[in-house]
């Protein structure tokens, strides 16, 4: 039992590092990525479709991404998505080819961007603390009602405090990656 709310409580983690992982490739630094065009939903057939779905996004240079839609009258509709988009993107259609190029960050953009970051690793955090917590009732609750020692409950304890811990040092980790990422010139 005790091994079934560690388990639970691991997983409930990990997917709060996943999410964390997800908001940060929303988080332009100065270089191009794909991911950073994960939000953006074009209106196809008139589907909110993700734009991945409609057409391939690809790294063209440090500065530029190329996509190129499946269907050449997409072209117009996936342009003003991304415009419309919060990412502050100006597309530049060529042919067949939709090139997306990143603007400079300016230090004051830079410090907003760390902001953002820091942020949502605090919500990963919360959310951590969150699966230690609803842990430690579980093992409390079962020890109220007399399924396992009070030994048992408190090194099952400790073993979910060892986990956050771990967890919490992974986001932290992650969090300074990012931060050096932004602040890099």
């Amino acid at each position: 039992m005790i091994d079934d709310i560690k388990a639970d409580a691991e997983k409930r983690m990990k997917k709060s590092l996943e999410a964390l992982a997800a908001s940060f490739n929303k988080i332009r630094t100065g270089r191009a990525h794909p991911a950073i065009l994960d939000s953006v939903h074009v209106n196809y057939y008139g589907q909110d479709t993700p734009l991945k779905q409609v057409a391939s996004v690809n790294v063209e240079d440090n500065r530029t991404l190329s996509v190129s839609p499946w269907e050449k009258s997409l072209i117009p509709t996936i342009e003003k998505a991304i415009m419309s988009s919060d990412l502050g993107l100006n597309p530049v259609t060529s042919g067949d080819l939709i090139r997306v190029p990143m603007p400079m960050l300016t230090e004051e953009t830079r410090r907003e961007m760390v902001k953002q970051a820091k942020a949502d690793a605090e919500h990963a955090r919360v959310s951590i603390r969150n699966a230690r917590r609803d842990a430690n009732s579980d093992l409390k609750e079962l020890e109220k009602e007399k399924e396992i020692t009070a030994d048992d409950q408190r090194q099952g304890e400790e073993e979910v405090q060892k986990l956050t811990d771990r967890y919490i040092a992974e986001i932290d980790k992650t969090l300074k990656g990012k931060e050096d990422d932004l602040m890099a010139i």
